[in-house]
This record gives C-alpha cells, sequence and structure tokens, in this order.
C-alpha cells in the first residue's frame, strides 16, 4: 500500500516561510514525477509545483522566485520551500507523486496540510 505523508503546514504571517515535506513509502514502481498541488475555497484544484524524476521543475506562475520544489530520491521525499508568502498562498496544499509500474501509470495523493497566511 502507497502512502503520502505531509508535514510543515501551519500559520504564519504574510513574508513568512514554510516548507512542506512529503515522505513516500510503499511498493511505488518507479517515479515519474512529484509535486505539490493546492486548493483554496471556493476554487479548484491548481498544480503549485511539480519535479520530473530528470529533475526538472515546473512554477506555477505566481510562486515563481518565492517557491522552491526540491527532492530526497533515496528517501522518496519531495519538499517545498515556500518564502515571500501572501495570504492569497492561503490554501490545503496537498502533494501528489506519479508513478510507473509495468505498464501502468499510478497517481497518489496526500491528504493535504493547511497553510494560512495572515495580513
Amino acid at each position: 500500500q502507497v502512502q503520502l505523508v505531509e508535514s510543515g503546514g501551519g500559520l504564519v504571517q504574510a513574508g513568512g516561510s514554510l516548507r512542506l515535506s512529503c515522505a513516500v513509502s510503499g511498493s511505488i514502481g518507479s517515479i515519474k514525477a512529484m509535486g505539490w498541488y493546492r486548493q483554496a475555497p471556493g476554487k479548484e484544484r491548481e498544480s503549485v509545483a511539480t519535479i520530473a524524476s530528470g529533475g526538472d521543475t515546473d512554477y506555477e506562475d505566481s510562486v515563481k522566485g518565492r517557491f522552491t520544489i526540491s527532492r530526497d530520491n533515496a528517501k522518496n521525499t519531495v519538499f517545498l520551500q515556500m518564502n515571500s508568502l501572501k495570504p492569497e498562498d492561503t490554501a490545503v496544499y496537498y502533494c501528489n507523486v506519479k508513478t510507473i509500474r509495468a505498464i501502468w501509470d499510478y497517481d497518489y495523493w496526500g491528504q493535504g496540510t493547511q497553510v494560512t497566511v495572515s495580513s
């Protein structure tokens, strides 16, 4: 069974920083990509940052220059360093892992961690 355990969310003032972590365990096969998504109240879930198996990264425009995604391949862990946080970054943040086993693709999600930025 695959498990994604997130940590690091919380309440922070605008301009502050938080670091999210997501540890993946279980029979995951080969990881194709890892990423962070977020969903604010009344809005659809959106991609925040992704990192491919080769290390290529991609960021949502509003977080470029403020957020950094990284991964520890040995520990199957992905991180999201969030700096210069803004109230509009407030959302539930979800870890996502895309894997392949044999010929099948799989998509796994964490339980979500709340990030609240006060003005």
